[in-house]
């Protein structure tokens, strides 16, 4: 016996879970959206260390596209500030900024092929593709040998799927960069990036869904070959069942097996997924200085550099996020390897070099966190091209999120395009509105 019942229910408010829920009661459904943390936003969140607000995870936040037609959707404004110029690169101790010239001023002025690598995306837009299995830096090594070039490609890959030229299908790195579009508007929250998605998250509640944190599932319920409800531990330790027409998981392709149980999803599914998911780490350095390392207002990508990928300084564009006179600095590193098993201490170290070879002033700042993201807990829940489907074996059981993202595509507005999948395919089986119970009569 269900103890209540809605029409959907999402698990984990995450990028994927927060975009669910907010199309689905963007849609006049009832939904119960749960987290066992306390606080929305999953690997991609904010805390406060000093008076510093430290991100985890996602710091740069997409303009334009399903991202902010979601929130827009839910009533919500995306409260972000872009940079201009957003992305710039440091090649040779310099900074270039491409904005207006794209790739051929990237690559025109470090190697002679760059007319030959430009074709290759060219070709790429027009559905020409390498096969699957060639690496980013095996198709590069067809092309040139530059070594800058070479690093450019591979921080590239470390800065958005948070794996190395090495380990990212080439076909995944030119869909991204080719046909959904490189050097992207973005901004970052002035609150951290938790403040857009408490901000997601106020928007869902205005709009009748139900939001419950620290609360744990324990079990997705499936019912002959269908997903029935969810058993949910509360903050108090009190066990309950939640009854719906329709689960969503932002718990991860993996973790999601482990809630519905692999008798329910299948041996050939179970077996698929572990051999598709292949997690990505990264290494981020949250760190502070009382002189500005870099007069530049958005993010900053390496070239000659083989761990760390990319800087920004967060008080360029806002200052609050730090107490006067600071300045408050995120770098992001790529171990090698990324999908694999690494030394810890040892890829932590190589970066921070790398770090003080680039800015010796980075000696006397005040680190305030240093994370390693990886294991169940990672940067990518899988890489670029190791994605799952987002149905399963299970009727009424949808995925969402980092773990399931169409092909070659990366960040937060993958993980909320995930979201618009699903719900539309959600939409399709459920009841008729009209043969649905509303929210206020679960209270």
């Amino acid at each position: 016996m269900a103890d209540e019942r809605f029409d959907v229910i999402v698990v984990g408010a995450g990028a994927g879970g927060l975009a669910a829920a907010a199309r689905m009661v963007n849609a006049g459904r009832s939904v119960l959206l749960v987290d066992d943390h306390d606080r929305v936003g999953g690997r991609a969140t904010s805390h406060v260390v000093d008076g510093f607000v430290i991100n985890q995870g996602a710091i740069a936040l997409e303009k334009g596209g399903i991202f902010e037609q979601t929130l827009a959707e839910t009533g919500v404004a995306l409260d972000v500030r872009e940079p201009s110029p957003a992305t710039v690169f440091r090649i040779d101790g310099k900074t270039v900024n491409v904005t207006k010239g794209g790739w051929a001023l990237l690559l025109g002025g470090v190697t002679k092929q760059a007319a030959r690598i430009g074709a290759k995306f060219a070709d790429a837009r027009n559905g020409d593709l390498p096969e699957a299995r060639l690496s980013t830096e095996e198709w590069l090594r067809g092309y040139t040998k530059n070594r800058t070039v070479h690093g450019l490609f591979r921080n590239l890959c470390a800065a958005i799927f948070a794996a190395n030229s090495s380990e990212l299908p080439a076909r995944a790195f030119l869909i991204y960069f080719a046909q959904k579009g490189a050097f992207k508007r973005f901004g970052f929250c002035p609150r951290g990036t938790i403040g857009v998605w408490n901000d997601l998250a106020d928007g869902i509640l205005r709009k009748g869904g139900d939001i419950r944190l620290e609360t744990r599932v324990d079990r997705i319920l499936v019912e002959d070959g269908r997903a029935t409800g969810v058993t949910l531990v509360g903050p108090d330790g009190a066990m309950r069942i939640a009854a719906a027409d329709a689960i969503i998981s932002n718990a991860g392709a993996l973790a999601t097996i482990a809630l519905a149980g692999e008798d329910a999803m299948g041996a050939a599914y179970v077996a698929r997924a572990r051999a598709t998911i292949n997690a990505a780490a990264n290494i981020a350095i949250d760190f502070a200085t009382r002189e500005q390392l870099l007069d530049v207002p958005g993010l900053v990508t390496f070239a000659n550099t083989r761990r760390l990928c990319n800087i920004g300084e967060m008080t360029a564009t806002c200052p609050e996020m730090a107490p006067p006179g600071w300045r408050l600095y995120t770098a992001y590193a790529v171990p090698i390897p990324a999908l694999g098993d690494f030394d810890e201490e040892a890829e932590t170290a190589a970066a921070l070099a790398e770090l003080e070879d680039e800015f010796p002033k980075f000696r006397g700042s005040r680190i305030l966190s240093l994370r390693v993201m990886r294991g169940n807990w990672p940067a990518q829940r899988t890489c670029a091209g190791y994605d799952m489907e987002q149905a399963t074996p299970v009727a009424g059981l949808w995925n969402v999120g980092d773990s399931v993202k169409p092909y070659g595509d990366g960040g937060t507005q993958a993980c909320f395009d995930t979201a618009r999948i699903v719900a539309e395919q959600v939409l399709a089986q459920l009841p008729p509105l009209a043969a649905t119970t509303s929210v206020a009569a679960h209270a």
